[in-house]
């Protein structure tokens, strides 16, 4: 179970899709008995988010705060994977950017987000060359293309 939240003042065209891509994600993933959100902020937002929680003084694209690192949480019949933070404003000017659509960035940032809730990481090459791979897959399975 997920739910997205548009957490801005501006509407978010791209959510209908990006709630379909999820649907898709939980199943392939073999996500079904996991709870996570998704959050849609701006720029002001995640900037607040990344100093307080990340001593960075800027903002980014996304973040994810993964409730099973910490091991004192756990639940027998389901996992609680956290929250995801996706800025729309970051989201919107990478697609420009990259040159590829709005909805190909948004569900590129939300895959990223998830498979950081997941435990996967890309500070070490061999790890983000498995995650960034992954990634790909599973865009590519669904048919967004760069």
């Amino acid at each position: 179970m997920f739910e997205i939240i548009n957490d801005t003042d501006r509407e978010v065209l791209e959510l209908d899709i990006l709630n379909d891509y999820v649907k898709y994600l939980v199943k392939k993933l073999e996500l079904e008995k996991c709870e996570f959100n998704i959050i849609i902020v701006d720029n002001e937002k995640i900037h607040e988010i990344n100093k307080q929680y990340r001593n960075i003084d800027r903002e980014t694209d996304v973040i994810s705060f993964a409730l099973e690192d910490n091991m004192d949480i756990k639940y027998e019949d389901f996992r609680l994977l956290g929250d995801i933070y996706i800025s729309i404003d970051k989201c919107y000017g990478q697609a420009l950017e990259y040159g590829h659509s709005r909805m190909r960035e948004i569900c590129f940032l939300a895959t990223h987000g998830i498979l950081h809730l997941l435990g996967y990481d890309h500070i070490e090459e061999s790890d983000e060359k498995e995650m960034f791979g992954l990634q790909d897959e599973l865009l590519d399975d669904y048919d967004i293309k760069r």
